[in-house]
């Protein structure tokens, strides 16, 4: 069987398969699932472009890792050929433990367990299948492979999987602010002392990354209508489980339901073929449930299913300081007297939390600039752009979510 493929992909042009290895794990269902699972949750319903998937994502990070190490070796940097595969294997994987809509249910389906830890569990398990293959790009992936440089390729501050999706999400959101120069910041990608570093000649357009990084959060990840979908979904599921395990039968799919009668926590999950279950669930599961349970005989369950099918999506206001304590009791009473629900019911439809944008850390695996004299700065010290600290500052706003048949009309 011809294993050497070229994939067409709509930000990059063409995309080559590199080895046979990587070719079968592209085909094992483990990585074939995130045709399945979209790459920005619930997004689509407000940029109706954001349609890519996980699967999309993972083959772009994986191009511009080849990119990446052939701009290394260019510089003299030895690479062999059994680490570039790893390598490449690693990026191809990094995101193999999404669940359902991406970062939208992370945590509501299994509590305490994040997409990382499920990566690394797929991929041990894949290790086994492919007789001990990964076992290098394991290591890279846990940071316990000795070239550490290899590591931050796959996950620091300036990392293939970030350079992909900056560009990818601009690309199908349509939003321009998140484009990027990935060519040029990985042309300017250099090793010093076992860590990637940026050449100063690079200074600029890594700038332009934080800053587009910024934008993007603001833009899309952090909408306020992207949030009243997610959160509205976050709220199905809550109350599905609570309904479930209080007795009552609901549709669902088996790998749905596997996990709306359990709760399960982080050491449970890794037991009793919990993982391969998961391996079944991706966003359809969720969908072709929620149009169901939109008919449900439960008021709460109905009402939240029927306002996600048909968009209408909760009010979302933010602002820098907590909601005000009044108007949160004022809307749970219109909720209780409007729905004729029960105050604990009314959570359900008006509730608070907070949101984070932090485009880069300072003190968490900087981006190292190169100096020209040899010596190496951290971005916002080397970069003459005053506001580039500022932007390494977390910004913490509050969110009020409620129903909008919640407020009175004018």
């Amino acid at each position: 069987m011809n294993k050497k493929k070229i994939i067409n992909d709509p930000v990059y042009g063409f995309i080559t398969i590199p080895t046979e290895l990587v070719f079968d794990l592209i085909e094992h269902p483990y990585f074939q699932r995130l045709r399945y699972i979209k790459q920005l949750g619930m997004t689509h319903l407000v940029y109706p472009g954001a349609l890519h998937t996980r699967f999309h994502h993972a083959l772009g990070a994986m191009h511009l890792m080849k990119m990446a190490i052939e701009t290394l070796r260019g510089k003299g940097h030895a690479i062999s050929a059994e680490e570039e595969e790893a390598v490449t294997i690693a990026i191809l994987l990094h995101d193999v433990g999404h669940g359902p809509f991406s970062h939208a249910l992370e945590n509501t389906i299994v509590k305490g367990v994040s997409h990382e830890d499920i990566s690394i569990m797929l991929m041990n398990k894949l290790n086994e299948q492919f007789n001990g293959r990964l076992t290098m790009a394991i290591s890279i992936f846990m940071d316990t492979y000795h070239r550490r440089f290899l590591h931050q390729l796959v996950s620091s501050q300036l990392d293939m999987d970030r350079l992909d999706y900056l560009n990818r999400d601009s690309f199908f959101t349509g939003v321009s602010e998140g484009v990027i120069s990935s060519d040029r910041i990985i042309k300017m990608l250099n090793v010093k002392d076992d860590n990637v570093v940026i050449e100063e000649k690079g200074i600029y357009s890594v700038e332009k990354f934080i800053i587009a990084r910024r934008l993007m959060y603001w833009q899309v990840y952090l909408h306020k209508t992207v949030i009243a979908a997610e959160q509205l979904l976050v709220k199905i599921l809550e109350r599905s489980r609570e309904l479930v395990l209080r007795g009552e039968k609901l549709f669902a799919t088996p790998a749905l339901n596997h996990f709306l009668t359990r709760e399960l926590v982080k050491e449970e999950f890794i037991q009793d073929g919990h993982l391969e279950i998961f391996t079944r669930l991706d966003d359809t599961d969720i969908l072709s449930a929620v149009k169901v349970w939109a008919h449900n005989d439960d008021f709460v369950l109905a009402k939240l299913c029927d306002d996600f099918v048909h968009r209408k999506l909760f009010q979302v206001d933010i602002t820098n300081e907590p909601a005000d304590k009044q108007l949160v009791a004022d809307l749970i009473a219109n909720a209780v007297a409007k729905y004729g629900i029960t105050k604990t019911e009314a959570g359900y439809f008006v509730f608070t939390d907070a949101i984070r944008n932090n485009a880069y850390r300072v003190g968490d695996g900087n981006i190292g600039v190169l100096m020209k004299d040899g010596t190496i700065k951290d971005i916002a010290a080397a970069s003459d752009y005053s506001n580039l600290e500022a932007l390494a500052k977390t910004i913490e706003k509050n969110t009020l979510c409620y129903s909008k048949d919640l407020v009175s009309k004018y």
